[in-house]
C-alpha cells in the first residue's frame, strides 16, 4: 500500500463523524421515517438492516478500501490500482462516474439545501404563525414560483459549501463536522423530547416498531434494498475520497459498521421527532417531501412554542443538508486538485462554480424553464433521475465488483483483519449477494 502521500484524518472518530454526517441527509430527515411508517414498521427496518449488512456494509468497505489503497481521488486511485492489479484501463470508468454522480447531485441538492435555509428565516420571522394549509402551501409554491429567491438561497448555501471545502480536510471538513454533527444530535434530541410531551409518543413508536409482517411485499423489500444503498453516499466517490484521507492503522469493516448504526439512528431518531408532532396535529403523513415543507410549518404556525420548534427543525434539516453537500463536493474538488495545477482553494471554487452553475438551470426548472423537458423530465428531476437510477447503482456494482474480483485476495483479506473463515462469508457476500442486490435495485428502478 502506499505511503499517506496527502492530507489525512486527525483521528478516528472525526473520521467517522465525517462518515456519518455524509451518510445523514435530507433522505434520512423525512425519506426514511416516511418509508418505515409505510411499509410494516419493524418489518421494513429488519429487512432494511439485512440489507445494510449484505449491501450498504461490503460496498462502504469497498469504496475505503480503494480510496486508502489509491491515496487519490476517485478517478486516480481506480486507474492506479487497476493497473497495479493487471486490470484493464476500462475500470477508471468507476471514478468518473462516481466523481460525477457527486457534482451532478450536488447541483440540485444544493437547491433543495436552499429551501432548507429560506425555511429556516421563515420560522423566525413567523411567516408560519396562525396560517392554514392553503396559506403553507402558498409559501411553498410560491417560493418555487420565484426564480430570484431561489438563486439567492441556492448562492448563499453552494457559499457555505465552497468556504467550508476549501479550507482543507483538517480545517474546513473536520471543523465542520465537529460542530455541525453534535450539533445536529443536541437538536434531535431536543425534538424527540418534545415529541414525549404531545400525548402521541407512544403512536409515534408503535407506527415506527411495530411490525406487521401483512406489508412486506416484494416492492417494499426493494424499496428497503434502494435505501440501504442511497442511504450511506454510496457510488458517488465520496467514500473514496474520504477513504484516501484515512490512514492504516483503521479497521475498515468495524469502523463501516459504526457509520452504519448511528446512520439509522438519526434516521429513526428523526420519526420519532416528527411523528408525534404530526399525529396531534391530525396531519397527513402520506405528502412525501412535502411533509417538510408543507405539512410541518402548519404544524408549527399552529402550535405553542412553534416558533421556536420550527427554527430548532429546520436547523436540523441545514446541518444535515450541509454535511452531505460538503462531503459531496469534496471528490469534485479532490479530483480538479490532483489533476490540474490549481490549489486547495483553487480548485474549490472551480468545481464549487461549476455546480453552482448547474444549480441555476435545476432551479430555474421550477418556473422559467418549466416547459424544457427532456423524456418528459425538467431539468432538476433529469438530474434527479440520473444519478440515481444510473450512475449511482453503476457505480457501486462496479466497486464491489472490482474489490471482489479484480483485487487480490490475500491482500485484501490481510487488510481487513479477517481470518480464513470470515473471509470465505465476505468472498460470498461481495461476489455473489451484494453485486446480485446492486443489479436488483437497479432493474426495479428502471
Amino acid at each position: 500500500m502506499s505511503k499517506l502521500s496527502h492530507a489525512h484524518w486527525s483521528s478516528k472518530l472525526t473520521f467517522i463523524l465525517a462518515a456519518t454526517g455524509s451518510a445523514v441527509g435530507l433522505g434520512n430527515i423525512w425519506k426514511f421515517p416516511y418509508m418505515v411508517g409505510e411499509s410494516g414498521g419493524a418489518a421494513f427496518v429488519l429487512v432494511y438492516l439485512l440489507c445494510i449488512a449484505l449491501i450498504g456494509l461490503p460496498i462502504l468497505t469497498a469504496e475505503w478500501l480503494i480510496g486508502r489503497r489509491g491515496q487519490e481521488n476517485p478517478v486516480n486511485s481506480m486507474a492506479e490500482l487497476a493497473k497495479s492489479a493487471g486490470r484493464s484501463k476500462g475500470w477508471v470508468m468507476v471514478g468518473v462516474s462516481g466523481v460525477l454522480g457527486a457534482f451532478l447531485i450536488l447541483s440540485f441538492y444544493s437547491v433543495i439545501g436552499g429551501w432548507s435555509l429560506s425555511y429556516t428565516l421563515s420560522s423566525v420571522t413567523g411567516d408560519f404563525t396562525g396560517q392554514d394549509a392553503d396559506a403553507i402551501g402558498g409559501l411553498f409554491s410560491g417560493m418555487l414560483g420565484n426564480p430570484g429567491q431561489l438563486l439567492l438561497w441556492h448562492s448563499v448555501f453552494m457559499l457555505l459549501v465552497i468556504g467550508i471545502v476549501a479550507r482543507g480536510v483538517t480545517k474546513g471538513l473536520e471543523g465542520a463536522v465537529r460542530t455541525l454533527m453534535p450539533a445536529l444530535g443536541v437538536l434531535l434530541v431536543v425534538l424527540v423530547g418534545y415529541g414525549m410531551t404531545t400525548g402521541y409518543f407512544g403512536q409515534a413508536v408503535s407506527y415506527l416498531f411495530n411490525p406487521d409482517w401483512t406489508k412486506l411485499t416484494g416492492e417494499v423489500v426493494l424499496a428497503a434494498l434502494g435505501h440501504a444503498f442511497f442511504t450511506l453516499s454510496l457510488g458517488m466517490g465520496i467514500m473514496m475520497a474520504y477513504g484516501s484521507y484515512l490512514g492504516e492503522e483503521v479497521n475498515l469493516l468495524k469502523t463501516a459498521r459504526t457509520v452504519v448504526i448511528m446512520d439509522t439512528v438519526i434516521a429513526l431518531g428523526a420519526g420519532l421527532a416528527i411523528f408525534p408532532i404530526v399525529f396531534a396535529n391530525g396531519l397527513d403523513l402520506n405528502s412525501g417531501p412535502g411533509l417538510i415543507f408543507v405539512t410541518l410549518p402548519l404544524a408549527f404556525g399552529n402550535m405553542t412554542g412553534g416558533m421556536l420548534l420550527g427554527l430548532m427543525f429546520f436547523l436540523l434539516l441545514t446541518f444535515a443538508a450541509l454535511t452531505s453537500a460538503i462531503s459531496l463536493l469534496e471528490p469534485v474538488v479532490e479530483f480538479v486538485e490532483e489533476r490540474t495545477p490549481l490549489s486547495r482553494v483553487s480548485a474549490t471554487l472551480v468545481a464549487g462554480v461549476a455546480t453552482w452553475a448547474l444549480g441555476i438551470a435545476a432551479l430555474l426548472s421550477f418556473n422559467v424553464w418549466s416547459e424544457v423537458l427532456f423524456f418528459g423530465l425538467n431539468i432538476f428531476d433529469l438530474l434527479d433521475k440520473l444519478t440515481s437510477k444510473f450512475l449511482l447503482p453503476l457505480t457501486g456494482l462496479g466497486v464491489i465488483m472490482f474489490v471482489a474480483w479484480g483485487l487480490d485476495k490475500e491482500g485484501v483479506r490481510k487488510e481487513l483483519g479477517m481470518d480464513i473463515y470470515d473471509f470465505s462469508l465476505w468472498n460470498l457476500i461481495t461476489r455473489y449477494v451484494a453485486p446480485i442486490g446492486v443489479l436488483a435495485v437497479f432493474v426495479s428502478s428502471l
